[in-house]
């Protein structure tokens, strides 16, 4: 069975004991969580569909760790001034283990 799931305006596509990277959520590390907004249920039966989510149907995910992403450039250069601006931005981000999906 697999879930399509909104997790902070992302879909992630889940089974259980899958390991996947979201955008920070909040909670310390070890905690439980609810990801209620669910999209889509398939694998067991008919594939159900929400519109836009489907009720009653939830995914309960374990924080394993907060952390940050790559680093991306961002790089700024005025030709006529000789002016040149180079500065990096790394995105905080969550990894969850997904515990059940709840039909």
């Amino acid at each position: 069975m697999y879930a399509i799931v909104d997790i902070a305006g992302e879909q992630f596509k889940v089974q259980k004991d899958d390991q996947i990277i979201a955008p920070k959520l909040a909670g310390e590390a070890g905690a439980k969580i609810e990801l209620d907004k669910v999209m889509m249920l398939a694998g067991e039966g008919p594939v159900r569909v929400g519109t836009p989510y489907i009720e009653g149907a939830r995914v309960q995910a374990t924080i394993v760790e907060h952390s940050k992403g790559k680093k991306v450039p961002v790089f700024k250069k005025i030709k006529t001034e000789g002016y040149t601006l180079f500065k990096g931005h790394r995105q905080h981000q969550t990894k969850l283990v997904i515990d059940q999906i709840i039909a």
